[in-house]
């Protein structure tokens, strides 16, 4: 099984920026699929961003196109996103999320990834 842990969430006010990192340990491929996902309160958890299984390509909402990257070191099991011009919009708990099954065309749904991390929370204040 794999184990992500994510951190870096807290409270930030409109137009700062927070890196959040996920720490994936236990038995991992060289080719996995990574997302982050939010969820806020009384919504859907929704897509944010990803990668292919070959980090080739990465994938963002249109929400956070370009304010959010995505990144990783493969090497160190740890993926990333940086979130610049927060907005009080993206309140949420963001997810990491693997699985080495993912296919393009199913990389944005939740149902596709396998391992889950336990969330971290992010408020941006108005």
């Amino acid at each position: 099984q794999v184990h992500l842990v994510e951190s870096g969430g807290g409270l930030v006010e409109t137009g700062e920026s927070l890196r959040l990192s996920c720490a994936a340990s236990g038995r991992t491929a060289s080719n996995y699929a990574t997302a982050w996902f939010r969820q806020a309160p009384g919504k859907e958890r929704e897509f944010v961003a990803g990668f292919s299984r070959t980090g080739s390509n990465t994938y963002y909402a249109d929400s956070v196109r370009g304010r959010f990257t995505i990144s990783r070191d493969k090497g160190k099991g740890m993926v990333y996103l940086q979130m610049n011009s927060l907005l009080p919009e993206d309140t949420a708990v963001y997810f990491c999320a693997t699985s080495s099954t993912v296919i393009l065309s199913a990389l944005r749904s939740q149902g596709a990834y396998a391992y889950w991390g336990q969330g971290t929370q992010v408020t941006v204040a108005s």
